[in-house]
């Protein structure tokens, strides 16, 4: 049967029976299944089994194990990938909505993995530095199940549960079933909150031929929508721990319910010995109920419009929406033979489609408060000239301060008490509705002869937006690429592989920018990356132990910046480019059976190098370390008095960082962590340290006052059943 599946695989249908730190293979670099050693751009992952030894329960707890990866903030799918912010994520390949805040749980996953660099030709649109490719377990012919409970700082809980195996005696129909709850506080004020998932995956496998795979992800999160540490001023120089890192800005009552969930269906048919088609669709739903109150991203104002550095202006938020999306794949692989040389090309279509429907409506509050029961941004009138006909003027207090509709938020005693919103001035509205759709034609030849393996491959891609959507003046906005992907691959020995490669990316610009020429200029073209990359693969140590070397080149044009005309300030056009280069290492896989490790190092520069504003040329990236590291070993003892027990321990170190407001910089810092493992027949105990020294530190940041701190010390213990 194992061979059966390996036969199959096209699209992953069948699960992965290794347990090990190393992956051997991709579906994601190609969309069919190659060695990573043959694919000639670099591909980083992180395994199943580095996110149990770890005990990592989300996507921002691993990417610490990407090469070049860094957080951008807490939200979903928000990281910095070669210092480009990329927010682009897969799911078994196909394209998902950005739309959550929250991170969902990892109990499904069998790997992450990061296809670095632009991946338009095979995925559309996609950000220059890569992009996120979640791969979920799938279900196996052997029966094998788990229950593992863990407990650990601010109270936090997890049960998780994975079920797989046969459902009939001829092992043609699979089960996987994976359960995972989580209630945790947070070391952030009011933070934390319920996670729940439930992952049914079953797999039909009739013939040899033929292989059908159903998935369907259910993922609610119950939370607080988590905006940031606040700190006083906001000048350069200012002390970064002149609020504490627990620090968060809310009330009691506020609250953030999101509901993901998709269902995806996947067919294999071996059509001849020559020919296989593959399809995958998949329909995703997002569900939001939010109430937050948040800062309005400025400091509160006192009656002559100075700031205030010890006081938020703060906002609310009512919001419910919903988001929904459609994707689809079909492609071709067919396997040729022209004397020496083999090619095995791909020809294929995608179609993604995402809508916001008639019907998300959101209730806010900001401002300061108005005479005639209105609010306002609060401005001062200039004493010089006569008031404007339709300035209404604004409510003061005893010493003359504007008052705010909503309650500033005070930096020195902070107020989290519940608030009731219907005392605010709220002005309700319906969120546009939105749509946009886009679709390709790709075809790509990995052809082999001798120790050369050459990709070649081009997609036509067209997209469309719908500007006023569902409106009387709805209108298509389109744009176009075509993208090419050159890579090859040359093996001089058996262990080592050498690549090189070129490709490019795009993105579609706003189509209310592009859409409106008379207000900001144009047309414009789309954003437009191109990399050249290379590097070398190697397995070592009897093939346990995999390492990839890159050094890459990354350029990003057309990137809009104003265009300084007074008559217009909105006036836009199409100078900027961003660059980065880089060199990155990833390893992963054991030394001996008993010695695993995961390593990256990343040295990297990405800055501006064109723009309107001479200012802003070789600024560095925000979020955009010019160093980045980690190494993660677990050793188990073999010898008998220790049988059973295990030891592992990580360091990782990220460097000092632009925010988007680039006069305030992140500082560099070094984590420790530390784990114990201990078996005994069918049971594991897990005890795991992290941040041992109690670092204080900021995983990314947006500005003054949305600084994201990282966790301080914390332990997690665990205890698993295998039956």
């Amino acid at each position: 049967m194992e061979n059966k599946d390996n036969q199959l695989q096209g699209v992953e249908i069948t699960g992965r029976k290794e347990q090990a730190y190393k992956n051997t293979k991709s579906f994601s670099g190609t969309k069919t299944e190659t060695p990573l050693r043959y694919v000639p751009q670099s591909i980083s992952y992180v395994t199943k089994e580095v996110i149990e030894d770890q005990q990592a329960f989300k996507a921002s707890d691993v990417i610490k194990n990407i090469s070049g990866a860094t957080n951008f903030s807490y939200y979903n799918n928000d990281i910095s990938l070669r210092g480009f912010r990329s927010s682009n994520a897969l799911i078994n390949g196909l394209r998902t909505p950005t739309s959550s805040w929250s991170q969902p749980l990892l109990p499904n996953v069998e790997r992450i993995e990061v296809i670095k660099g632009p991946a338009s030709a095979l995925f559309a649109n996609a950000d220059p530095g890569g992009i996120v490719n979640t791969v979920t377990k799938k279900p196996l012919d052997e029966a094998r199940k788990s229950i593992n409970f863990a407990t650990g700082s601010w109270n936090t809980n997890r049960l998780m549960a994975d079920f797989t195996g046969p459902m009939n005696e001829s092992k043609t129909l699979l089960y996987r079933l994976n359960l995972a709850y989580q209630n945790a506080e947070s070391f952030r004020v009011l933070q934390g909150g319920e996670d729940i998932v439930i992952a049914p995956s079953i797999s039909f496998i009739p013939d040899e031929k033929t292989s059908v795979n159903f998935d369907f992800v259910y993922s609610k999160t119950k939370s607080r929508l988590d905006r940031g540490q606040p700190i006083f001023g906001a000048t350069a120089g200012t002390n970064l721990n002149s609020t504490p890192i627990s620090f968060a800005v809310g009330k009691r009552n506020d609250f953030e319910n999101e509901l993901n969930l998709y269902v995806t269906t996947s067919l294999r048919r071996k059509i001849s010995e020559k020919v296989t088609f593959n399809v995958s669709y998949m329909k995703f739903l997002y569900d939001e109920d939010l109430l937050e109150h948040r800062t309005s991203n400025r400091y509160a104002v006192d009656g002559l419009n100075r700031p205030i550095p010890t006081k938020m202006e703060m906002q609310t938020i009512r919001r419910q929406g919903k988001n929904y999306s459609d994707n689809i794949t079909a492609y071709f692989v067919t396997d040729l033979k022209t004397g020496p040389v083999t090619h095995k090309i791909v020809t294929g279509y995608d179609y993604i489609q995402n809508e916001s429907p008639i019907g998300n409506s959101n209730y806010n509050a900001t401002g300061y408060r108005r005479i005639d029961g209105t609010a306002a941004n609060f401005t001062v009138p200039d004493p010089t000239k006569p008031l404007p006909a339709n300035y209404v003027a604004f409510v003061l207090d005893k010493s003359g301060n504007p008052v705010p509709n909503v309650p500033h938020f005070d930096l020195v005693n902070p107020d989290y008490s519940i608030s009731e919103i219907s005392g605010y001035i709220n002005t309700s509205s319906q969120i546009d509705p939105a749509k946009y759709y886009q679709h390709g034609i790709y075809i790509q030849d990995q052809i082999s002869v001798g120790k050369f393996q050459v990709l070649l491959g081009l997609r036509q891609e067209y997209y469309t937006d719908m500007v006023n959507y569902k409106k009387a003046t709805e209108k298509k906005v389109e744009q176009k690429a075509l993208l090419p992907r050159v890579g090859l691959v040359y093996t001089p020995l058996e262990q080592v592989s050498l690549y090189g490669t070129y490709t490019e990316g795009y993105q579609p610009q706003s189509a209310a920018q592009i859409g409106d020429p008379a207000r900001f200029g144009g047309p414009f073209d789309p954003l437009i990356s191109n990399m050249y990359e290379v590097g070398a693969k190697t397995e070592l140590f009897e093939k346990r132990l995999s390492a990839n070397l890159a050094f890459y080149r990354i350029e990003q044009n057309n990137v809009l910046v104003n265009a300084g005309n007074p008559g217009n300030i909105e006036q836009l056009t199409q100078i900027g480019q961003q660059r980065s280069k880089g060199i990155e290492l990833d390893v992963n896989g054991a030394i001996m059976p008993n010695f695993s490790i995961t390593a990256n190092f990343a040295i990297s520069r990405n800055e501006t190098t064109k723009s309107d504003n001479p200012e802003l040329i070789g600024v560095l990236a925000a979020n955009a370390p010019k160093a980045q590291g980690g190494l993660w070993a677990k050793y188990t003892f073999l010898n008998p008095e220790l049988k059973g027990l295990g030891l592992g321990a990580g360091v990782n170190y990220t460097g000092k960082r632009n925010t988007l407001n680039t006069v305030l910089e992140l500082p560099e810092y070094t984590l420790f962590s530390a784990a114990l493992y201990y078996n005994v027949d069918k049971f594991r105990i897990s005890g795991n340290l992290n941040n041992v020294f109690n670092k204080t530190h900021w995983v990314g940041g947006y500005d003054f006052n949305r600084l994201y701190p990282g966790a301080p010390r914390n332990f997690l213990i665990g205890i698993g059943y295998t039956f």
